[in-house]
């Protein structure tokens, strides 16, 4: 176990399914910032942040909104950590004309569009998705040779990517764009659990995913839904870091909704602190992860 875990709140996601049935997913770039600073004061280092349209709710990928709310958060003096998605533009469903074609609720984009909000503003971190999978109605697509020059970019913009893994073969993957050094310095993964169809969010799910891991890097782990808060526990005690949030989980217990992104932070701080571990702070969690600006 970690002396200190690093809590990463993960604060609206791209979903709408969330949003329909919990209003307190926050959706406009205020509402997400006022979320990401009330969870760095529940105890996280780390915001991750989707943006979605401010009047419909639908995620989206318009640079002006990662820009208000990451000036929203600067401006307003935290010393919380950022980490900016790179998830959204790698949607396919095929049509069902001509599954040549993409079809209704694709979002594909270049690379570069991709990474043009992290190169901009320069976030401490943004998420590298290790993954192609399959979603019940579409599948999630990232080529390695997209992931190349998407890592590329990033880093030459000073950004750590996180290398968001979600089954076996993804770690393998990351593994191979370390060893070619495609990914510098000390890796940062995030195992990513329970999420249809990759690998289960369970004891035996997340320790094969950490079995996988080279030696000597530092990693996370969640599981979303019901199995947020046994995940952390897992985490903490496999010697991990953990990621709670509306993105993945938008219950406080059985049957209640969390009313906001804190009081999830608040019970995964509860738990790493019964399990004999204390919570990093920002500033602790800059000098793990080898963050130097």
């Amino acid at each position: 176990m970690l002396d200190k875990v690093i809590i990463t709140c993960a604060v609206t996601g791209s979903t709408m399914e969330a949003l329909k049935i919990n209003p307190s997913v926050p959706v406009t770039p205020r509402q997400i910032a006022d979320e990401a600073l009330a969870a760095r004061k529940a105890g996280a280092a780390i915001v991750h942040i989707h943006v979605r349209d401010p009047t419909t709710g639908e995620p989206s990928m318009e640079l002006s909104l990662y820009e208000q709310v990451v000036n929203y958060i600067r401006d307003a003096g935290s010393d919380v950590l950022i980490n900016l998605t790179t998830g959204p533009g790698a949607r396919f469903a095929p049509s069902d004309e001509n599954p040549m074609m993409a079809g209704k609720g694709s979002v594909m984009a270049t690379p570069e569009k991709r990474v043009e909000h992290v190169v901009k503003l320069r976030p401490d971190l943004c998420s590298l998705d290790i993954a192609t999978m399959t979603f019940p109605n579409y599948a999630f697509v990232n080529l390695p040779v997209h992931l190349e020059r998407m890592a590329a970019m990033v880093q030459a913009a000073g950004v750590k990517p996180e290398l968001e893994v979600f089954d076996l073969g993804h770690v393998r993957l990351a593994n191979h764009m370390i060893h070619s050094g495609i990914i510098q310095g000390t890796p940062l993964f995030q195992l990513c659990l329970g999420i249809p169809w990759t690998a289960p969010a369970s004891t035996a799910g997340m320790m094969a995913l950490v079995n996988e891991l080279p030696a000597h890097v530092q990693w996370a782990a969640f599981g979303i839904s019901s199995q947020e808060f046994p995940m952390i526990a897992q985490a903490v005690v496999l010697g991990g870091n953990v990621r709670v949030g509306l993105e993945d989980n938008i219950y406080i217990r059985r049957g209640e909704l969390a009313n906001g992104n804190a009081p999830l932070v608040e019970r995964a701080v509860t738990i790493i602190e019964a399990l004999g571990s204390q919570v990093a702070t920002p500033a602790e969690a800059r000098t793990f992860l080898g963050l130097t600006r």
